[in-house]
């Protein structure tokens, strides 16, 4: 009896730590399935042994995400969770546990189960008031001016025939390419990785800069009306008249009258779900009528009148034949799990990430351990398990390397950051050769050199730092293997023209960490110049808009560097940019100020890029999509037919070439 008591203590531990790593931290170790197995494996513990019944169990609440840097507000309406089911046996005795207690017809509302993070949003008079997650689910975050930042939310509702006040819940969401793109991003800047579209959405929810998480796209389907005088007793026909209203319902939603068509349901979307913009993990059954959902109640922790269906994720069993440990341009070590090839999800994976040397000991990995590989978000391969039934003549445990892989420097770890890091930066050569590729990419210096070409320099002799570019000679060029005089002055000339490069876009490319293109543009324009820049003291980086304290103290960081400095130096020599040109500084105007910019279409007198200048020249805003924020829609020919309805919808002010000229009063 002492080990049953052991075991559910172990198991509450281990089920909030996952919690608060899920909903605190938005960073799960482990995957939904084996969560909610081990909160199954508890609660049929409690039932079997009352004796140790503990009101503060997992089983007894729901998971918390509260932000402290959040104000706290109180569900008017508890926001408990659902319960979750993997069996089809399970979803027919719900609906035989329906069927028996109503003694009535009934009907089921099927709709897809995002995967996103949870939020409540309060409606008064048609005008949104308030924004809440779901919390401990008796209170939540209030995150009003982040949810507001979301297009696809409305501030306003349409029509006069809703209630005067009202509650509808749903799901905010990143789109699958919007997710990609920020995981690029974040990648390029070595930063770590979001799991899948939830965290990013779930961590996006959770900043305290709503203007980043306007830039993060994030969408929003709504499910639940909840209120005294809602129109219609039907859930199905609530969300009906929720569309007509302006919100965005989920247009797969069906009602059935009997259990073959829900099945049906089920086995489509467990196919067709693959080839939607948003992630999906499930099925969720509504019974229809409120009034039955009113009859059937509540259990202390989820409505009687619903529940989930959860997709089993897909994954494949191979085997660990080793792991390789590659180093980034900021020195970030990062290990790769190379596996025995197996298919999964349509593509064949031989490798995996294992992400930081925190996920390795948690898996407790050994080599030639048979691992179950599933794609996280159906994107990104990861190791989710190990099958330690099968393991023979087991191997050695994976430990994570101590030294740099490449240049033998002892690693280091900054507080706070699961990453590894070689502090090596001017030694260790897949630092030296990335930064360089950085700084002559495209967004960059521009420079025509990919990283056969600087792994070619490098080997040679010819260059050591982003500076020896401007020092190598067309002679020693054209001495070098597969290289003719063409090539060799297409070269020189991009170097010749890189000396151009505005000084926002020289910033970029030194590779300052966490310094991306949008932060260089902020940090060039507010301090003009490199030298005013490198003497900057914390308070005066964090004073400026969107820079917070962690790129203010890269920034101090980066410029106390010596090296650094001796590297500007050189670039300074070779002729490069350094400070915003005078002729820019004094075109500059405030005859825009405060104004935001949608371009749309194609222009006769100027390019889209030359149009956006002028915009930022005259301190007006550029945006990618309309929203109600946007004050004015710049449209040439051929206007994309969305962002036109969306305009006059919400009475966005479209304007012509001309009339953006005469604006800032250039003919």
């Amino acid at each position: 009896m002492e080990n049953i008591k052991q075991h559910i203590h172990s198991l509450r531990a281990e089920i909030d730590r996952h919690n608060y790593n899920y909903y605190v931290l938005s960073a799960p170790e482990i995957s939904d399935f084996e969560f909610d197995q081990k909160l199954k494996e508890l609660q049929d513990l409690e039932s079997k042994h009352p004796e140790f019944f503990d009101p503060n169990s997992p089983t007894q609440r729901v998971g918390s995400d509260a932000n402290k840097n959040f104000m706290q507000v109180e569900h008017e309406y508890p926001m408990l969770s659902l319960a979750n089911t993997y069996s089809e046996g399970e979803i027919s005795d719900f609906y035989s546990r329906v069927e028996k207690a109503l003694n009535e017809p009934f009907e089921i509302v099927c709709e897809l189960k995002y995967d996103g993070t949870s939020i409540s949003l309060i409606y008064e008079k048609g005008e949104l008031t308030r924004a809440i997650t779901r919390g401990d689910g008796t209170k939540g975050d209030d995150v009003t001016a982040n949810v507001k930042t979301i297009r696809s939310i409305p501030l306003k509702l349409m029509g006069n025939d809703y209630p005067e006040k009202f509650e509808i819940r749903g799901e905010i969401l990143m789109p699958w390419n919007v997710f990609d793109a920020l995981n690029k991003e974040r990648e390029e800047q070595e930063e770590p990785l979001f799991a899948n579209p939830r965290n990013a959405a779930s961590g996006t929810l959770k900043l305290q800069n709503s203007s980043i998480v306007a830039g993060r796209k994030l969408d929003s389907y709504l499910y639940y009306l909840l209120g005294e005088n809602l129109p219609e007793d039907g859930h199905y026909e609530n969300l009906q008249k929720a569309k007509s209203w302006g919100f965005k319902t989920s247009d797969a939603t069906r009602k059935f009258d009997n259990i073959d068509d829900v099945f049906g349901f089920i086995k489509y979307w467990d196919v067709e779900r693959k080839n939607l913009s948003v992630a999906t993990d499930g099925i969720v059954l509504k019974v229809n009528s409120l009034r039955q959902q009113k009859n059937l109640g509540f259990t202390a922790k989820s409505p009687r009148w619903a529940i989930a269906y959860k997709f089993q994720p897909e994954k494949a069993l191979t085997k660990l034949l080793s792991v390789s440990f590659q180093v980034g341009r900021t020195g970030a070590v990062t290990p790769v799990a190379n596996l025995e090839p197996v298919q999964l999800s349509g593509t064949v994976v031989k490798r995996a990430s294992l992400h930081n040397a925190d996920i390795i000991k948690s898996l407790d990995l050994h080599y030639n351990d048979m691992v179950y590989v599933e794609k996280g978000g159906e994107i990104i391969p990861k190791i989710v398990e190990v099958d330690k039934s099968a393991r023979f003549l087991i191997g050695d445990t994976v430990q994570f390397v101590k030294n740099c892989p490449e240049c033998g420097t002892p690693l280091i770890r900054y507080e706070g950051e699961a990453a590894f890091y070689c502090p090596n930066e001017a030694g260790c050569e897949p630092q030296i050769k990335g930064k360089i590729e950085h700084f002559v990419s495209r967004k960059a210096m521009d420079i025509h050199a990919g990283s056969e070409t600087i792994e070619h320099f490098y080997s040679a002799g010819l260059i050591h730092n982003a500076a020896d570019l401007y020092a190598v000679k067309i002679e020693s060029i054209m001495n070098l293997e597969r290289w003719g005089e063409k090539s060799a002055r297409n070269y020189m000339e991009s170097i010749r023209q890189s000396k151009n490069v505005p000084f926002e876009r020289v910033l970029f490319a030194l590779g300052i960490r966490f310094v991306g293109e949008t932060v260089a543009k902020r940090l060039a324009y507010s301090f003009q110049n490199i030298d005013a820049l490198s003497q900057a003291t914390l308070e005066q980086l964090t004073a400026v808009d969107e820079i917070g304290e962690r790129i203010a103290q890269s920034v101090v960081c980066y410029f106390s560097d010596e090296k650094n400095i001796e590297l500007i130096q050189k670039l300074k020599n070779a002729g490069l940019q350094f400070e915003i040109d005078e002729k820019i500084l004094s075109e500059k105007t405030t005859k825009l100020a405060g104004l935001t910019f949608v371009i749309s279409g194609t222009f006769s007198n100027y390019s889209r890029d030359e149009y956006k200048a002028l915009i930022e020249k005259n301190g007006g805003k550029n945006v990618g999509s309309v929203s109600a924020k946007t004050d004015y829609i710049l449209a040439g020919e051929n206007m994309g037919p969305a962002k036109l309805e969306k305009a006059q919808k919400l009475g966005i002010k479209i304007i012509d070439e001309e009339e953006f000229l005469e604006l800032i009063d250039n003919p």
